[in-house]
């Protein structure tokens, strides 16, 4: 671990993502002087793991020492936390104009559909504020610890807010991506249409695998090889020219087929099978033939 230098950062509420995040940013050198939850416990195991930092609750004055605070937790949190914590500094910091009263002072959070806006109680006491938020899944903090590294990252806020995290990104050797702060929800879709609803259909398609006899852990090594190359073609060709299968190919006895398939087994997928292969449609630029929607009575299998 590198001699930590800089200002004092505390860490609020420290989920999956703050503990990863501020383990990796101990390790390269920034002062987590505090880790702070609304519970002791969940604060003292978040430390435990960080490896820093001493343990505190919101309600500690203790904050007020603290330079940088970086707010990691769930969306739906985080205004009343951002509220409690500004009425918490203005009672420590409580002398001087109150809009000055947390100048020099950055507040980040780290919520991917959210912009800075959501921390106006700490921006009214003149503390500048944005937001840091990894484009990578952190579905641990042990994962997170090492997908967080070399990832890329977006920001958004106040010129210093963003000037800070571009220097965390690149200590964590990863890429920063400005975004714009009145876009966030729609940055934060096109996440969430690739990776937890590609989770849902990986574990739908894993229970046809072991349906045909695959074991599960076979089914799912095989999944996640062969989505690995579909990735790779994506990002090295682009949508169109990365399609395979029967509907970029125009094989619709196959659609046809599928879709009774699904009908006898797993008819509650059918409408979503049938919202895909439009999208696929649509990029492959093909047009269906007359009567691919509806479904014979003819048994398969």
């Amino acid at each position: 671990m590198r001699p930590r230098v800089g200002p004092s950062v505390a860490i609020i509420g420290p989920g999956r993502v703050g503990q990863a995040l501020a383990k990796l940013l101990a390790g390269a050198g920034v002062r987590v002087d505090f880790v702070a939850a609304r519970r002791v416990g969940r604060a003292r195991r978040a430390q435990k793991f960080i490896g820093c930092g001493r343990v505190v609750t919101l309600t500690d004055p203790a904050l007020a020492r603290a330079s940088v605070f970086v707010l990691t937790v769930a969306d739906r949190a985080l205004q009343p936390v951002a509220k409690q914590l500004a009425d918490l500094l203005a009672r420590s910091l409580g002398v001087g104009r109150r809009s000055k009263l947390l100048a020099g002072r950055v507040f980040l959070h780290t919520c991917g559909s959210l912009d800075a806006r959501v921390l106006k109680p700490l921006a009214r006491l003149g503390g500048a504020v944005g937001s840091l938020h990894p484009f990578q899944t952190v579905p641990s903090a042990e994962q997170g610890a090492k997908n967080l590294l070399r990832t890329f990252w977006t920001t958004e806020g106040d010129p210093s807010a963003c000037r800070l995290a571009r220097g965390w990104v690149r200590l964590l050797k990863g890429k920063i991506v400005r975004i714009r702060s009145d876009r966030k929800t729609l940055y934060h879709l096109s996440a969430f249409l690739v990776c937890p609803t590609l989770v849902a259909l990986m574990e739908r398609a894993t229970g046809f695998l072991e349906a045909v006899g695959a074991p599960t852990r076979v089914a799912r090594q095989m999944l996640g090889a062969f989505v690995g190359e579909t990735v790779k073609n994506f990002v090295a060709f682009g949508g169109r020219r990365s399609l395979t299968g029967p509907a970029s190919r125009g094989d619709w006895d196959v659609i046809r087929r599928h879709r009774q398939e699904l009908r006898r087994r797993a008819p509650d997928l059918l409408p979503v099978y049938d919202s895909l292969l439009r999208e696929i449609l649509h990029l492959a630029g093909k047009q269906p033939p007359p009567g691919i929607w509806k479904l014979s009575n003819k048994v398969v299998g």
